[in-house]
């Protein structure tokens, strides 16, 4: 199966004969680089196809596309692809290369499907997010050159998972989830709304590619660029004193907390208070945060940095573990009164770079996947 990813690749296929796999990744990322007039005259033919609007709420966009993508289905891919709304998988996640997992694959869809399918996810994100989503996934065809033949059937960039639970509605409450190894995005739409749209979780590996790759991410790809390098900018910039409270530990811990689980355990916040900081230190948090949320599209995004700012800078900790250094164990929490996020770079990448594999998350402290904290 051909590695198939940007809807605006679509035209360009159907023009050429079949391809090797890497041959394809390329094709596709190639694409992405269109004069912006090619790439927006496609974009918008699917829009009026669909008699969107580009104003359209983010739900009713993905309410649109969900829907055109599940008339594509055959009655066997819809028995994966379509779950009731309170089965128990909605609140299953994952980012691991399980062997397989909920919902429909990309690699069991016809190209059309896949088109349909990225659409929706397209509608789920912002430009940057879609961007970082499409990045991760090609990240697995380079871990295939690092982990050599063996490794194709587990490091499969088209191995990701797309699930509608209930019937996509502008009034009842129905969800959408893509997942696969590296990512994981959540969403529930309610009265044309999107309610929920966590947990929000990406990584990379490599985080920094070190290395010559065959394929359309070359040598220093790293596609997580700013939760790394304005966290340690604010990290090694702040005074002595504050620096010391924000270091809640020497050591890094392995992993995010709460993996796979629905639901966080909340305890009291640590670190440094973010109205402790000078005015400098402030703004690099800020900027830190928005990176996170900016993933999904501009009007969730400043809906969830309204509700963060008219919290206060009382109510944001920033809290930091293990080095303060590239390729040395590092961590950081950023908890505020309605979210929290986490990442952690401990792990090697495939070829061995010490601290070269990012997790990071963001999560709702109101309560994951729609469901409040109980």
């Amino acid at each position: 199966m051909l590695f198939r990813l940007a809807p605006h690749a679509v035209l360009a296929e159907r023009t050429r004969p079949l391809l090797s796999p890497t041959e394809s990744i390329a094709l596709t990322m190639k694409s992405f680089r269109l004069p912006l007039a090619a790439v927006l005259t496609t974009t918008c033919l699917g829009v009026f196809a669909l008699g969107l609007r580009t104003g359209d709420p983010p739900a009713t966009q993905m309410q649109t596309y969900a829907s055109a993508w599940v008339e594509t289905l055959d009655e066997g891919q819809k028995k994966k692809a379509l779950l009731a709304f309170d089965d128990p998988e909605r609140i299953n996640w994952n980012f691991i290369p399980l062997p397989t997992r909920k919902g429909l694959p990309l690699m069991e869809m016809s190209l059309p499907q896949q088109t349909a399918a990225m659409r929706t996810l397209k509608a789920a994100l912002s430009e940057a997010g879609y961007d970082k989503s499409s990045k991760i996934m090609l990240l697995e065809g380079v871990l295939r050159q690092f982990e050599g033949p063996d490794s194709h059937e587990r490091r499969n960039p088209e191995k990701y998972y797309v699930t509608i639970y209930g019937k996509p509605s502008a009034t009842d409450q129905w969800g959408f989830s893509f997942e696969g190894h590296h990512l994981s995005l959540n969403f529930v739409c309610r009265d044309g709304k999107v309610v929920a749209s966590t947990p929000q979780f990406m990584a990379t590996n490599p985080a920094i590619i070190m290395s010559d790759v065959k394929g359309p991410l070359g040598k220093g790809t790293q596609v997580l660029r700013q939760e790394e390098e304005i966290a340690f900018e604010l990290i090694n910039k702040l005074s002595p004193e504050l620096k010391k409270k924000a270091i809640i530990d020497e050591k890094a811990p392995a992993e995010i907390r709460f993996v796979g689980k629905p639901q966080m355990e909340l305890s009291e916040p640590e670190g440094l208070v973010m109205s402790d900081m000078d005015e400098a230190a402030q703004k690099r948090l800020m900027q830190l945060i928005e990176v996170y949320a900016n993933v999904v599209p501009e009007k969730l995004a400043a809906e969830r940095l309204e509700e963060i700012r008219g919290a206060g800078p009382g109510s944001i900790h920033f809290a930091w573990a293990g080095a303060t250094e590239r390729n040395i164990g590092h961590y950081y929490r950023i908890r505020g009164k309605s979210f929290v996020i986490e990442l952690v770079n401990t792990q090697p990448d495939a070829e061995g770079t010490p601290a070269n594999h990012i997790h990071a998350v963001w999560r709702d402290t109101k309560g994951d996947f729609g469901l409040p904290i109980k």
